[in-house]
């Protein structure tokens, strides 16, 4: 089994060297826990904005990245951050990975951008999926809003992943919806499902509540308000084991869904 920390940290909540310090404390203290990966909320640095602050976006090997390749030589285990990364005319909500010895996994920019704060007019959306592996498990990233399109998930089941991971913003008053397409997205792709959110810190709209889910869509971890660091235990072979009791994955009809579409 790969074991898997969820660090819910207050996004923002002080100077950026001061963010990265503490979270450098707590990759410690997940790799002291036996943790192999620790992964953090979206954009939890400097705090998710829609709009993208001056000098803020930067290049994958640019001063908060480079923090985080450090972060995980330090503490010998892999580490999952959030970047604004530069682009062209825009820039793009990344999330990064860099395994134990420092070295870049994977960088997956947000696909579905949140367009009632108006993240769509400030960002460019991704247009690919990433997936890493540590420990034995494969992974795949979504960031925040991506979790409300069931169709990227189901990509990823059908690329082999076992574990989701989505750091994310999500806000105190749609925590319930967080709380239900989490397992249902374990559920409907048979595979876990791990949600960082943002904790909780005076005047901010988030309020933690990070969760993850198992392949039968069951609540294996469930964070409080403030900062604090989970941890869950991927077993792959529970995946298989899940996908062969209940096949919907190979039951699909993809041969047959878009010709639906014509008939209606």
């Amino acid at each position: 089994m790969t074991r898997v920390a969820l660090a819910q940290v207050a996004g923002g909540s002080a100077s950026p060297a001061r963010m990265l310090d503490a979270a450098g404390r707590m990759a410690g203290e997940a790799a002291a826990a036996g943790a192999a990966l620790v992964c953090f909320p979206e954009q939890f640095v400097t705090g998710w904005s829609p709009a993208v602050g001056p000098g803020s976006a930067e290049p994958l090997d640019g001063p908060t990245a480079t923090a985080f390749s450090r972060m995980a030589q330090e503490s010998g285990i892999a580490v999952a951050g959030s970047i604004v990364e530069e682009g062209g005319e825009r820039p793009r909500n990344t999330a990064v990975v860099f395994g134990g010895d420092g070295e870049l996994l994977a960088a997956y920019a947000k696909i579905h951008l949140f367009s009632p704060d108006g993240e769509d007019r400030n960002y460019a959306a991704g247009d690919r999926p990433a997936t890493f592996t540590v420990g034995g498990a494969t992974f795949g990233l979504a960031v925040c809003y991506d979790l409300r399109f069931p169709e990227l998930f189901r990509v990823y089941a059908l690329a082999g992943v076992e574990c989701m991971i989505v750091p994310a913003a999500w806000p105190c008053c749609r925590l319930r919806h967080w709380e239900t397409l989490i397992p249902a997205r374990a559920l409907d792709n048979r595979y876990y499902v791990a949600g960082i959110n943002t904790a909780a810190r005076p005047g901010g709209a988030c309020c933690g509540g990070s969760l993850a889910a198992d392949p039968d869509g069951s609540v294996i971890a469930r964070g409080g308000t403030g900062s604090e660091l989970l941890t869950v235990d991927i077993d792959p072979a529970t995946v298989r084991e899940a996908r062969i009791r209940l096949p919907t994955l190979s039951d699909r009809r993809s041969d047959l869904y878009h010709r639906l579409l014509s008939k209606l």
